[in-house]
Parts: structure tokens; sequence; C-alpha cells
């Protein structure tokens, strides 16, 4: 797979090519380096047109494919296809996946769980508090927060889960190599750094422009289980995101605001058609199903170690069990019993109930299933409206 990687880059480098094409490459030769050698006369049957033909001859004159994957190594950057088990199983979905994604950071299982979170570049103080309460909530229940790491509501999710060493996934408009605005960049660090990644459908160097950001919110929707608008104008480009969401068939929530306040003027108007309003995390949690998303990861985390901790955690359950009780079906001394007990606490795997009980701190049984640059203001007014 690693030599056919190549031309999946190579495609997509290549302007004019995009999912629907690529799939139709992939049905005809089978793999993408058949494609890229193939002649134009055969191609154009296929479906490609006359100006991709033209970029496709000219990425085979100018690109070193091998070249190419050489400095993504370099970079520390991930390429994942639709065929790789890595592959956003929620964004493969979707309607129209990018064949290619670029990732840095990592992205894990557990972000299956994840919920978007967008809004106005020009958020209030009302809006930035929301932001903070909502995402804190989400990071609290093991959720991946998912935005577009742009400034205003995406910035303040962002910032908010990377605070609270929670998970978060921006999605970019550009390369990874180009953030957007530029003043992000520290905080693009945090996130691949921490807990999280940074992905895009963009080759290395593509410069953030305004026709890429439309598609980039398909991927925010698509990465995620629902989208929460907090605060977005009449023309946001959240509103776009929320499209894209019912496209999908995800969930749409949006927090109702001031009548009066532009920015509230998106959100108010999703509820009048049918979004979900949102109050509290718990309305996200409970729609979603995520309550327990929290508790099943702890039990991931925080499993017995010692054979004294492997015994006790076979006896332990949500229903309280008397120290002795303990001692006599894991047959070990009581002192060992306790002393080990002590460490699990610590741990946070159990909870003394009074009485010399204890219970197991989460229950794995308890578990929902989901099925050169240039400068930044020179692009401000042309991204605006997408942002």
């Amino acid at each position: 797979m690693m030599s056919e990687l190549k031309y999946w880059l190579g495609f997509n480098i290549v302007k004019g090519v995009g999912p629907a094409k690529v799939q139709a490459l992939l049905d005809f030769y089978g793999e993408l380096s058949a494609a890229w050698v193939a002649p134009e006369h055969e191609l154009m049957r296929i479906g490609l047109d006359k100006r991709s033909l033209k970029a496709l001859r000219a990425a085979r004159e100018r690109l070193d494919l091998d070249a190419e994957m050489a400095k993504i190594e370099a970079a520390g950057i991930q390429l994942l296809t639709w065929h790789m088990p890595e592959y956003p199983s929620y964004l493969k979905e979707t309607p129209t996946p990018p064949p290619l994604i670029y990732v840095a950071g990592e992205l894990l299982e557990v972000d299956q769980f994840a919920v978007a979170v967008v809004g106005t570049r020009r958020l209030t103080s009302y809006g930035r508090q929301v932001t903070k309460d909502l995402v804190t909530g989400l990071v609290h229940s093991g959720v991946t927060v998912v935005s577009g790491l742009a400034r205003g509501i995406d910035a303040v999710a962002h910032q908010t889960a990377v605070s609270l060493d929670g998970r978060t996934i921006g999605v970019l408009g550009s390369g990874l190599d180009c953030i957007y605005p530029a003043e992000h960049r520290s905080l693009a660090k945090e996130i691949t750094r921490g807990k999280g990644a940074l992905i895009s459908e963009y080759a290395l160097g593509v410069r953030p422009e305004a026709k890429n950001f439309p598609p980039r919110n398909r991927i925010i929707s698509g990465m995620s289980l629902g989208v929460i608008v907090v605060e977005a104008g009449e023309r946001s480009g959240a509103l776009i995101t929320t499209n894209f969401a019912l496209e999908q068939d995800r969930d749409v929530f949006a927090v109702p605001g001031n009548i009066n306040s532009p920015v509230s003027k998106g959100p108010n108007q999703l509820i009048q058609q049918g979004a979900k309003l949102v109050t509290s995390v718990d309305d996200v949690l409970e729609e979603l199903n995520l309550h327990m998303v929290a508790e099943k990861t702890a039990v991931q985390l925080a499993l017995p170690e010692s054979n004294e901790e492997v015994a006790l955690y076979a006896h332990l359950s949500a229903q309280p069990v008397h120290i002795d009780e303990l001692s006599r079906a894991a047959g070990l001394p009581s002192h060992e019993v306790s002393s080990t007990l002590t460490l699990m606490e610590l741990k946070g795997m159990v909870q003394q109930v009074g009485g010399m009980n204890y219970v197991l701190c989460r229950e794995p049984e308890s578990v929902y299933e989901i099925k050169s640059e240039a400068k930044d203001t020179d692009t401000d007014n042309i991204i605006e409206e997408n942002e």
C-alpha cells in the first residue's frame, strides 16, 4: 500500500479530480498507479474532462512523487485513504468523503465520539462563555471536540478542550503547513502535541482561499455525530456546516440568543427550522446517547495491574461489596485487600461507599454503543463570510 499511496497523493494534487472521479478511476483500473500512467483518451472516456487532463499532464511532468512523500514524512504528517482502517469511519460514510486526508497529530478510535462546535468569528461575551461551558461538559464526558481552527467560536472551542487536556480536532481549509489565521499557529502546535489532531484534504502548500472553506465544513460535520452552532450571522459559514450535517444525517443543535443580536440570528433561525435547542451540554449528550462515553473511556484507561488488583476487580461491580467478603472471594489476606483497595481508590478504580463497602467507579457494561507566505490580512476579507 505504501508504494500505491504516492499515487493517491499525486491525484490529490491534481485540480479537478475529486471523490467521484477518483472512485471512477478505481472502478476502472483497480489501482491509482495504473490510472497515473494511463493514456489520456482512455481517461477521457472514464470521465476526466480536458481541464483535469491538462492538470494531470502538468502534474506528471513536474511532480516527483517520491520526493513529495519524503516531504510528508519529514513534516511528521500521516496520509490516510478511504481504504485504510485508520480513516475516520463516520467521515467515510458521508456522500463525498475526501479520498485522501493529511493528519498532523493522531486520530484515535475514541474520536468516533465527536461533536462539532462552530460559529462566528465575531463572538460576544455570551458566545464565549457558552462555548466554554459546552466544551467543558463535552470534554468531561469523554467527547472529542471538532472545529475549524478559525477565529472566534472555533478558537475558544479548541482552546478550552486543550486547557482541560481533552481531545480536539481542527479541520483546515488549507494545507497543514499553512495555518490560518497565523496567530493560531501556537494553538495548532498545542493540539498536535497534546490530545488531538489537525486534518485537511488539501496538499501541503495550499493557501487558505474562500473556495476551500465550504468543502472543509463538510469534513467538520462528517467527523462528528452532531454539530452545535453557538453564535452565527445569517451568512456565516457555520450555517453551511449545518447544511452538510443534514445531508449527512447528523444532528444539528443551536444555542438560543438575543433576538436583537446579529450573531444570534443564525442559531435562532435554525431552532425555528427544527434544530435542537441547547441550554446545557446535557441536551446534546442525551440526544446523542453520549452520557456514558466518559465511563467507557475511564474503564479502558484504569484497568487492574497487579495480581491483587486483578483478583479484587473480578469481584467488584456497581453493587457494594464488604471488604471481608472481598477477602474471602479473592482468597487474599485482609491487610493485602485493604492496601490494594487504597491504591485502587487513588487510581479512581474503586470507591468506598461507607461501612467498608466498595464499588467500581466505572461499570464497563453500562456503555452506550453509537451505531513564502502571504500576509493573513490579504485573505481576511476574502474568507470572512465562509468562517
